[in-house]
């Protein structure tokens, strides 16, 4: 055999190459950080008995013991839990949400942080994911999570969402898809998902559909959002300061009358959000005293009670332009809400208003 000899510079070179790679292999499989924020719910629930899974306590079971009881999410990501908050998410305010928000930017700006998955009742998880999506600068995965049954009931969803949620969290080709909800094996968009059921596990829908889905630990993608989010939004948790504008929410509905929309302003809600039949339409008796409204400075925006799929068209069933209102676009009423509210941190130009409901 025929020794070669190197010349320092091209050895040299070699062995640069080689350490490299070798710090290159070494960084692939390094595991994911991920960051669980606990803020109570159903996932962190107990029942009286397993064969209670509608009757139970929420916001029961702290963090470590939620991370401890699914021992298999430690093969997708090195993790670390937060206590947040421990409560049921019908009870979150406006304030909880700013908090979160702060603590979730900061998280996601930390070099040693990947992802971040945030445990969350299903009550008012998709207004907090929507919320995130709008204010989060961050390409990282923000995923929210939820159960529709306690963990002591038989067939418990909680464990597999959760460990669903850690691996969209930990995957790279999770970033810059906005804050996503992981439930009942399928991953969706934080603007886009509501919840449409309340006592089955495939509680929550999209209804342009899913983004993707987790199969066995593994994300599977299959479009990606196309509304403005995260890091391209013009709502950043850095700028906003509390308290946000109240902004409320009136029922559509046959006999209605004016009497709620009237309440709300008087409470101080500087913008009202319609929850009209059909096309955001509404009923003769109503029309009056939001045409007063608007012209006192509240905004007025038609979004519809129809499930999914509801879509309200400017200038159909109202004049908006002639009366200076908004329209939803396709959000809910609730997350119309969390808009109106963010679109009142930085105008009060209905047709700025009106811009930021297309664009986000």
């Amino acid at each position: 055999m025929k020794l070669v000899n190197l010349s320092r510079p091209l050895a040299a070179a070699l062995l640069g190459l080689a350490l490299a790679a070798s710090a290159h292999a070494q960084q692939a499989q390094a595991p994911s950080q991920v960051v669980i924020l606990a803020t109570g719910g159903t996932i962190a629930g107990a029942g009286a008995s397993a064969a209670n899974s509608a009757t139970y306590q929420a916001a029961k079971v702290p963090v470590d013991k939620l991370i401890a009881s699914v021992p298999e999410i430690g093969q997708l990501a090195s993790l670390r839990g937060e206590q947040v908050f421990q409560i049921a998410s019908e009870s979150f305010t406006d304030e909880h949400l700013l908090t979160l928000a702060r603590r979730v930017a900061a998280l996601a700006k930390q070099n040693d942080v990947d992802g971040i998955v945030i445990t969350h009742g299903t009550d008012t998880l998709e207004e907090t994911a929507f919320f995130l999506n709008l204010v989060v600068p961050t390409d990282k995965p923000v995923v929210l999570v939820g159960s529709m049954r306690p963990s002591t009931a038989l067939s418990a969803d909680g464990a597999l969402n959760l460990y669903n949620a850690v691996a969209t969290a930990a995957d790279r080709a999770s970033r810059g898809k906005g804050v996503l909800v992981v439930m009942n094996d399928e991953i969706h968009s934080g603007r886009d998902v509501s919840k449409a059921v309340n006592i089955r596990t495939e509680a929550f829908k999209s209804p342009w559909g899913a983004l993707g889905m987790v199969v066995e630990g593994k994300t599977y993608w299959f479009r990606a959002p196309v509304k403005r989010h995260t890091v391209n939004s013009e709502f950043n948790i850095d700028a906003i300061r509390a308290p946000l504008p109240t902004v409320g929410i009136a029922y559509g509905s046959g006999n209605a009358s004016d009497v709620a929309y009237k309440a709300l302003a008087a409470g101080g809600a500087k913008a009202l959000i319609h929850a009209g039949t059909g096309n955001g339409s509404m009923s003769a008796q109503v029309v009056p005293a939001l045409r007063e409204l608007r012209a006192k400075g509240v905004q007025i925006v038609r979004s519809t009670r129809v499930g999914g799929g509801g879509f309200v068209l400017r200038n159909a069933e109202q004049p908006d332009d002639q009366y200076d209102w908004v329209v939803a676009h396709d959000l809910n009423p609730q997350k119309a809400r969390i808009l109106a509210a963010l679109a009142l941190t930085r105008t009060t130009d209905a047709r700025e208003v009106q811009r930021f409901f297309m664009e986000y």
